[in-house]
């Protein structure tokens, strides 16, 4: 491109592929600066400027704002410039870090809801045995009282969360210290666990899984889980199985997803043995 010695707003706004809205604030802001000619007084913008638009495009995609980038283009001061771009770094990192944990809490939910519609579809309430990846939850201990909708949706959980500025994802998991009293309603001990999208502190979080684990889904509302949990118990019967005293409900949708507890789809999972002796 053969360049001359100044540019009409509308040669710079065509060649540049720029507004002349946006020509007229760079000027007005004194990021790309026209000069008056001074015969006629008409504003035209010599070579320099012109060659200003394509820099300040760049420095736009990097996502500075118009004040950075004039300090840039007046400044010529390397040490400044380095702060400027080592800072927009740190912000970016810290932005990529927040659209992270967003993705992952997105996506996650995204696979409960389809992990629940292929249960509900195709009906899968099989008992089965299998091996339970090992995962890391953060957990509060409480009382259980028959609630189950105030220990899913658990403020008491929540208010954790925020105090130790961490932030949850995936399904609720509640352990259960007795799957019988489970069964029969009863008061006990329980966790609530939860993978987070930050590093927890040791004494904060639980590790979950790493063993063979008998495991039934359980489609509707809660109040008949006990039903699932018979069907469990006299798989495992049959099939020579121990089973352990506790036992974990991991809520793939439940109150947070829907009002409708004909679709809500619960995993059951116990600790499982094989009774060689029988």
């Amino acid at each position: 491109m053969k360049y001359k010695d100044r540019y009409s707003i509308g040669d710079v706004s065509r060649l540049c592929n720029i507004s002349k809205k946006a020509l007229r604030y760079y000027d007005k802001i004194g990021l790309i600066k026209s000069e008056r000619d001074c015969i006629n007084n008409y504003r035209y913008y010599s070579n320099e400027s012109l060659l200003a638009v394509p820099v300040i495009k760049y420095y736009k995609q990097m996502g500075f704002k118009l004040d950075e980038m004039r300090e840039f283009i007046e400044g010529n001061v390397y040490k400044a410039i380095k702060g400027s771009f080592q800072s927009k770094i740190d912000e970016l990192k810290k932005t990529q870090e927040e659209i992270r944990r967003k993705y992952v809490s997105v996506k996650d939910w995204y696979d409960l809801i389809v992990e629940a519609e292929m249960v509900i579809d195709n009906n899968i309430e099989e008992v089965a045995v299998k091996y339970v990846d090992s995962s890391e939850y953060l957990f509060l201990e409480q009382s259980f009282d028959n609630d189950i909708k105030e220990s899913i949706i658990n403020i008491e959980f929540t208010n954790f969360v925020e105090k130790i500025s961490n932030e949850i994802t995936g399904p609720v998991v509640i352990k259960f210290s007795s799957f019988k009293d489970r069964m029969q309603n009863e008061s006990q001990k329980v966790r609530i666990m939860q993978k987070t999208l930050k590093d927890c502190k040791e004494n904060e979080k639980m590790m979950f899984g790493g063993q063979m684990m008998i495991s039934c889904y359980h489609i509707g509302a809660h109040e008949t889980i006990n039903e699932t949990y018979e069907k469990i118990c006299h798989w495992a019967n049959k099939h020579r199985y121990n089973i352990g005293e506790e036992s974990y409900e991991r809520y793939v949708t439940d109150y947070w997803t829907t009002r409708n507890s004909a679709q809500f789809v619960t995993e059951i999972m116990m600790t499982v043995l094989r009774n060689n002796n029988l």
